[in-house]
C-alpha cells in the first residue's frame, strides 16, 4: 500500500472532519468541503484516492476507495469523504450487514 505523505497525513489528522447528517443512521461518513481547507491539500489528497486507491461500488455507482489509518475515502466533486472501513458498502455487504432501507 502506498502511504500517503508526511504533509497529507498530517492534513487527514488535523482537518476538522464534518459528521453528515444525510444518511447518518444508514452511512455514517464524515466529509471535507474543498472550499473550506487547503485547496492544495485537498486535490493532493483526491489523486492519492485515485492513484492508489482501488474500484468499488455503492450500490451501483462505481466508486474509488482508499484505505488508510482504518477509514476508508472517496471523493465527489469538491467533497472528500471518509467512513470507518467497517462501514463500507462493499464490506458491509459482504458481511451481510446491508442497512435494511424501507421503502
Amino acid at each position: 500500500m502506498n502511504e500517503p505523505s508526511e504533509q497529507l497525513k498530517k492534513f487527514i489528522k488535523d482537518s476538522q472532519w464534518i459528521f453528515a447528517k444525510t444518511y447518518a443512521t444508514t452511512w455514517p461518513h464524515e466529509y471535507l468541503v474543498q472550499e473550506q481547507v487547503d485547496n492544495d491539500l485537498f486535490l493532493d489528497l483526491a489523486q492519492h484516492i485515485d492513484m492508489f486507491g482501488y474500484e468499488s461500488h455503492f450500490y451501483k455507482t462505481k466508486q474509488m476507495y482508499y484505505d488508510y489509518n482504518g477509514h476508508s475515502y472517496w471523493h465527489m466533486g469538491n467533497i472528500i469523504n471518509r467512513c470507518l472501513e467497517a462501514d463500507t458498502y462493499h464490506r458491509r455487504e459482504k458481511d451481510d450487514r446491508l442497512p435494511n432501507i424501507k421503502k
